[in-house]
């Protein structure tokens, strides 16, 4: 039995990291979702053992609570146990999903992420209005405003070690901010079914040095246009 749960642990542990891994963060936002993860799987685990508790309880003691009435067995067993758990679980989430809402009063630099099946197409308006296709480049350690949208169905946006997903709506900008912690290289993927080809819309993600960025965004582009020649 020991064996099974250590084999069943360590088959799923290399789930948490890797390119697509919430769970692995490189950004402030990234790091926010890990967190409350992990705080709700603490939260639901409690409640998980609270509830076997009392189970075990009444297997191992018969009669063990007889004394109670029914109705407080429900009052206390069906809200006030998951209350003590549920209600700082909530709380928690909608801190933490305030944190994630960009602020006002800053505008940071734009990118925007166009979507179309099945590919992304990525303009650079304060770089000149360069675009690449299927690979974002962004700076590192810098706040970027994703603009996103769609030219034919609903996709989403989503660069899972980064933040969290946005929709991708025709006739429709929606905004996410974003951050990511140090250089190297990224994947993201559309998470919205758009058709037969949705599995093979992915996109990766280049971040530069922020003295080099320019530099590595004039050199994409530069490609990019070669290879459209």
């Amino acid at each position: 039995m020991r064996l099974s749960v250590q084999l069943g642990i360590a088959s799923t542990l290399p789930a948490c990291t890797g390119p697509l891994s919430t769970l692995d963060p490189s950004g402030p936002a990234g790091a926010s979702i890990a967190t409350l993860w992990w705080v709700m799987l603490t939260g639901a685990s409690v409640l998980f053992v609270l509830v076997i508790t009392l189970f075990l309880l009444v297997i191992w003691r018969p009669g063990w609570g007889a004394g109670v009435s029914p109705g407080r067995w429900l009052v206390l067993g069906g809200l006030v146990l998951p209350g003590i758990v549920l209600i700082p679980l909530v709380a928690y989430a909608l801190i933490a999903g305030e944190s994630l809402l960009p602020s006002p009063g800053h505008t940071p630099p734009r990118i925007e992420a166009v979507a179309r099946q099945w590919t992304w197409t990525f303009h650079y308006p304060d770089h000149g209005g360069v675009e690449t296709r299927n690979v974002l480049h962004m700076p590192a350690g810098t706040p970027i405003d994703i603009l996103v949208s769609s030219q034919d169905v609903i996709h989403a946006f989503w660069i899972p070690r980064f933040a969290g997903k946005i929709d991708a709506v025709p006739g429709h900008v929606n905004r996410l901010r974003i951050q990511a912690d140090r250089p190297g290289r990224y994947a993201g993927q559309c998470n919205e079914f758009c058709g037969l080809g949705h599995a093979g819309m992915r996109f990766d993600v280049v971040v530069d040095r922020p003295e080099e960025f320019s530099a590595a965004l004039a050199r994409a582009a530069a490609a990019e246009g070669s290879e459209k020649k």
